[in-house]
């Protein structure tokens, strides 16, 4: 149930920012365009009680109450850029707004970026590990393997995001030869 729960929670934030969107620069209302936006987190909220309540009324710890943990963390810590990319685009389509520029990919500037998405990274990995942790401690010593052997997974993925964004700071990608050529003109 929780694994579907999660599914649904994912098409629901989508719906939620389109119809904010739409709202927003189609229909041309700001105030419920907003208001839809700023619903997003309460799928959060969502998630968050029925899963407790599965876990609360017995149900064996799965590897899907551990990805509703995940899901929680990454969007809170990726939520916000990813309705402002959204609405970037939204607005550029819809209400005259100015064309988005493509980020960077080389040089200083494309490893600040890559550092910064590392530290959301690293925020979402806290606020799961947090729930996760929660999670264990509200069940006691039910079988909760799976969802320590996900924090472990991503305690890995994590270490591995961190090696290939920082190397960005180390060895800064280079500009591609038509990149540069295409600038000088």
């Amino acid at each position: 149930m929780i694994g579907w729960l999660i599914i649904a929670c994912e098409i629901g934030f989508w719906i939620f920012v389109a119809a904010g969107l739409t709202a927003r620069y189609i229909l041309k209302k700001k105030l419920i365009g907003g208001f839809l936006l700023l619903c997003t987190p309460l799928i959060d909220l969502l998630l968050i009680v029925a899963t407790t309540i599965d876990l609360h009324r017995g149900a064996e710890a799965t590897i899907f109450h551990g990805v509703a943990a995940i899901y929680i963390g990454i969007t809170v810590a990726f939520g916000k850029p990813m309705i402002q990319w959204a609405d970037q685009r939204f607005a550029y389509k819809f209400g005259n707004g100015p064309k988005p520029e493509k980020p960077v990919k080389h040089g200083r500037e494309h490893a600040r970026r890559e550092r910064n998405g590392w530290y959301r990274h690293l925020l979402a990995w806290i606020i799961g590990l947090v729930l996760l942790m929660a999670m264990i401690l509200f069940i006691g010593n039910q079988q909760t393997e799976s969802l320590k052997g996900l924090a472990r997974i991503w305690t890995v993925v994590l270490a591995i995001d961190f090696a290939i964004s920082f190397s960005y700071t180390v060895w800064p990608k280079k500009m591609r030869a038509e990149n540069k050529n295409n600038s000088i003109t």
